[in-house]
Order: C-alpha cells, then sequence, then structure tokens
C-alpha cells in the first residue's frame, strides 16, 4: 500500500468518524460514590444588560445562560456579521475580543449540544445548544484591561487559555471554551487562541502547515498573557494538532523569558498529534521540570491519532499502549477506558471522569495520587489510568 492510499484510507476513517451518529440522550449522573464533581449552577439573576441586549457572563436569558469568553485569533476577518461566520480559514494579523456563547439550563457535563438531523433539528435553538451569539472585536489595550479585571476578580488570579486542534472553526473553538470554562465551574477569565485551522476534515496537510505558521504569534500572545492579565495562576490547555503551536511556543517563551515561567500554572497536553520521538527529544525536555510537572492526556482508542500514525508512519504523543510517553516530569494519563464518542478523540471535554480529573487538577491542585487514579509502574517509568 503506497503512502497516497494510506493517506486516503486514514481520510475515510476520519470522515466515517465525523458523520458517525451524535449520542443521544444525556449521560446519567455518576452516583455520588464516585467523588466526581457534578456542578450544577444555581440560576443567577441577570445583571444589566449589554446595550446590544446581550446578558453579560453568567447572565441568564429565557432558558439558557450566556458565557463570555475571550479571543485572540490570527484568523483573517470576513465582511460577514453572522457570529459563525466573522472569521475565515485565512491567515491574518492578530486580532482580539470576546464572545457570548449560550448554555442550555439543562446542559450536561461534557455535551456539547449542537442540532442534529437524528433529531430532526436544522437550526441553532440557543434554549437547546451551545451556541455562539455574539463576537464583539476589542482594540488590544482595551482587551488585556478587560481580561485583568476579570482575572482580578476570581479566586488565586487564574486565566485558562485554549488552544485547539485539527478541523476546527473559530466558532466551534468559542463553543468548546464555554462548555469547558462552565464545567468546570472555571472562576477566572476564559480564554482561546484560534490558528486557522480549515475546519475541514480534507485540509488536514493545510492545518498542519498553519500549525507551523501560527507559533510566532502565539509566543507573543503567551508573553503578553503573561504580562499584562495579572493573572498568577495560568491554565494552558491544548488539544490534538493545537499542541504542537503550543509546546513550540511555550518552549520559545521558557527559553526567551525564562522570569515568566512561573506564571504558567498547569500545561495541559491533550490527544497530542505530535511525533512521539520528536516530542520525547526536542520538546518535553523545554517545557517539563520537575517542579513544573506536564499532564498528558493519552488513549489507545483514539481513532484521529490512529489515522495520524498511518499518515505520517510514526506514533503520536498521544497515543497510549507500547509506545505511551513516559519521562520525567511528564505527568501521563491512559483515558483508553473513557466514555466518549465514536472518534474517542475529543474526551478532553466530553468524558465526565476526564472533566472531574481535571477539575481537580485545576481547582485543588493536585497531582495524580491524590485524584482516585490507578497508578501502573512498569520498569521505564509510572503513569496513571483513568476509569470510565
Amino acid at each position: 500500500m503506497n503512502r497516497y492510499t494510506i493517506w486516503i484510507a486514514a481520510l475515510t476513517l476520519i470522515t466515517a468518524a465525523c458523520a458517525a451518529p451524535p449520542k443521544t440522550g444525556h449521560r446519567p449522573p455518576p452516583a455520588a460514590e464516585e467523588n466526581v464533581y457534578m456542578p450544577a449552577p444555581a440560576p443567577m439573576p441577570a445583571p444589566a444588560p449589554k446595550p446590544d441586549g446581550v446578558p453579560r457572563n453568567g447572565g441568564t436569558a429565557k432558558n439558557y445562560a450566556v458565557v463570555e469568553v475571550f479571543y485572540a485569533t490570527d484568523r483573517k476577518k470576513t465582511e460577514s456579521s453572522t457570529p459563525a461566520e466573522v472569521f475565515g480559514k485565512e491567515r491574518g494579523p492578530v486580532t482580539y475580543g470576546t464572545c457570548q456563547v449560550s448554555i442550555p439550563r439543562d446542559h450536561r457535563i461534557g455535551e456539547l449540544e449542537a442540532p442534529s438531523i437524528w433529531r430532526l433539528e436544522f437550526r441553532e435553538n440557543p434554549e437547546k445548544h451551545v451556541v455562539l451569539l455574539q463576537v464583539v472585536p476589542q482594540d488590544k489595550d482595551g482587551y488585556f484591561a478587560d481580561v485583568a479585571s476579570r482575572v482580578r476578580t476570581s479566586t488565586g488570579k487564574k486565566l485558562l487559555l485554549f488552544v485547539h486542534g485539527y478541523n476546527v472553526t473559530f466558532a466551534d473553538a468559542a463553543r468548546r471554551t464555554a462548555q469547558m470554562s462552565y464545567d468546570l465551574a472555571f472562576d477566572g477569565a476564559p480564554v482561546f487562541y484560534s490558528w486557522p485551522s480549515q475546519g475541514d476534515v480534507k485540509d488536514y496537510l493545510v492545518d498542519e502547515t498553519n500549525v507551523e505558521w501560527t507559533q510566532e504569534d502565539l509566543v507573543a500572545f503567551l508573553a503578553d498573557i503573561a504580562t499584562r492579565s495579572d493573572a498568577q495562576n495560568i491554565y494552558l490547555i491544548a488539544h490534538s494538532m493545537g499542541n504542537r503551536a503550543l509546546t513550540r511556543s511555550f518552549a520559545r517563551l521558557a527559553e526567551d523569558r525564562p522570569e515568566l515561567r512561573q506564571k504558567f500554572k498547569e500545561i495541559i497536553l491533550t490527544a497530542p498529534d505530535i511525533d512521539a520521538d520528536v516530542f520525547r527529544r526536542d520538546i518535553a525536555p523545554h517545557i517539563a521540570g520537575e517542579d513544573h510537572p506536564v499532564t498528558l492526556y493519552a488513549s489507545a482508542a483514539d481513532k484521529a491519532l490512529i489515522a495520524s500514525k498511518k499518515i505520517h508512519g510514526y506514533p503520536r504523543a498521544g497515543d497510549a499502549g507500547a509506545g505511551l510517553i513516559l519521562l520525567p516530569g511528564i505527568e501521563t494519563i491512559d483515558a483508553t477506558a473513557v466514555d466518549t464518542d465514536f472518534l474517542g478523540h475529543s474526551y478532553f471535554g466530553e468524558a465526565t471522569s476526564v472533566i472531574a480529573d481535571l477539575f481537580s487538577l485545576i481547582h485543588k491542585d493536585e497531582r495524580p495520587p491524590r485524584r482516585g487514579l490507578q497508578e501502573v509502574v512498569t520498569p521505564t517509568g509510572r503513569y496513571w489510568k483513568i476509569a470510565r
């Protein structure tokens, strides 16, 4: 089988997985004895609406909450006024702003509710779905002033920065950030950085090119976040191909501005689509340390990374099994057993057990031995398993 045939087969696998019927219904809440955090925010009285009528963060509108998240993006702005189409897939200068995203009142942890033809839903409805309602551009100074203001109101002056992966639109990055922030009951500033992913399963190679191109912009943004946000505890979360940009950019920042390293409380790598050998040799030594361990979630059931391995010919850093990453300063979590969708690639935001683990890490500053994970000791190192 030649490389082109492997490429087509891998894309077919991903396409088939992405086209699979969505999960129906909601997951039942886990039993109390499982000690899984299940935040259920009580309805809050709506503060004064903004001039456009959209409630501020935490406010309510009918049967949904509105979560405000901050964005930075080097996608080119379009001419569209439709929130989901304000930013396209072309490269552009870095711009800043906020997004308002709806979270249905009957939202369940791990669900990124969206219209489904299987339920005869053909339009987004904020009362049923996680919807990008509004995009509000800001100038850089105003943006960081607002980010700092949000940070100062949080316990511990916290900021969470999410970098999305391959095949993700700006709108979906905003939706995922709001959902994670809501599910984690994060009280600091939720921020996402959106690089110009094409948002199309067939454009993997274009995304690979753009995730490399974006690194210079991301280095500068990480420096600004560290110096202009007033955050004392910054949590970095990357998914899939987004790990390439985040890890390389952070390594650059740590080398150029070592005094900023202490601002970054956690680096969390989920399903990293990075060559495993490259990660071991070129990346891990520059981002990990005994005083600042990196958390890496991996899975042997991740079909997207299985496809990536077929395309590239080598294991990925997010693979579990025989090639699991075991390195000093890296706390590796095997999430193979978690309940997730058919593709098994977005468990970081979908599986209640993973979200509960992230909650313990972010809110309680607990390392794996205290998070109820199963320790596995091997001749080459130890790792932890997360239950279903």
